[in-house]
């Protein structure tokens, strides 16, 4: 069956580890090689024709429930992560429940950058699943670090993310060499420009990277929060659990980066950081008015 852009394809030389789609296909010397991004992983990366193999509708289907699953005990994880959180807010906001106030809050809002539609769309729906602020915006990722500073001034966040599709490639550097990722480096210099503009790890907190980015890079930029610390591929909605947390936790408290990764799809080996002050404002009374 020949490969089509779109085909939902694994690679036989890697043991059929990871689902991909096609997304350009072209002529590489004297072969024609396939461009694919990880359905659900953050990953980009070449293959020839003849390593691939498609995917059925059927086969597709059964291994997206078991990946359902998967994302289900994820986010019941942060549920009761948010649902402790919040009884801690309720305690304190009512003077120990001794006092019958009204109270609202303002968790932080997040401007998520994605270099892929799919996954942008995906985190989207789960951020309003959650209940986070957000704006997204799809934007390539060498084009990250040109448009940051204006979407910045738009929209005024509390949380950036900065993410999209990366992959280290061995034969182009050591693992210490940011011209050896494919978007490292437009990663890296987007969230430079960002602290140029809010130099505070407090006053704007940052996610960046994606499937095996250069995470050192990352934090010295000026990131609180990065991937990969062991190279290896991260999860399409992993900042969302990451930037939630954060969005979540009052302003006065300070978020341990253990708790922030333990519960997201990858967990420490692909996310890491550095200790993080929250964003949520409670406020009250709180005024229900009939429209």
């Amino acid at each position: 069956m020949e490969v089509k852009i779109g085909d939902l394809v694994e690679r036989a030389s890697h043991q059929r580890d990871l689902l991909f789609r096609v997304i350009e296909l072209r002529e590489d010397h004297t072969s024609k090689v396939a461009v694919l991004f990880g359905e659900e992983f953050r990953l980009v990366a070449d293959a020839p024709l003849e390593d691939l193999i498609i995917v059925s509708s059927h086969e597709y289907r059964e291994r997206s429930k078991e990946g359902k699953n998967k994302l289900d005990r994820t986010y019941q994880l942060f549920q009761q992560d948010y649902r402790l959180v919040q009884q801690r807010n309720e305690y304190y906001s009512t003077s120990g429940y001794t006092a019958d106030v009204n109270y609202f809050q303002l968790p932080g809002k997040v401007l998520h950058l994605d270099g892929d539609p799919l996954y942008l769309r995906k985190c989207l729906d789960l951020y309003a699943k959650i209940g986070v602020p957000v704006q997204g915006v799809h934007c390539k990722e060498e084009e990250m670090p040109q448009r940051i500073n204006e979407l910045l001034v738009q929209f005024q966040p509390d949380i950036l993310v900065i993410t999209g599709h990366d992959s280290y490639t061995k034969s182009k550097g050591k693992i210490g060499d940011l011209h050896a990722y494919r978007n490292s480096r437009h990663f890296v210099q987007a969230v430079k420009e960002a602290r140029q503009k809010y130099p505070s790890l407090d006053q704007l907190v940052i996610f960046a990277g994606a499937c095996q980015s250069h995470f050192e890079a990352l934090i010295r930029a000026g990131a609180n929060f990065a991937s990969s610390p062991s190279r290896i591929n991260i999860h399409a909605l992993d900042p969302v659990y990451v930037v939630a947390k954060i969005s979540f936790t009052s302003f006065v408290d300070r978020v341990n980066v253990w708790d922030v990764v333990r519960n997201t799809i990858t967990g420490e080996r692909g996310l890491g950081g550095i200790d993080t002050r929250g964003i949520l404002r409670t406020g009250l009374p709180f005024q229900h008015y009939e429209d």
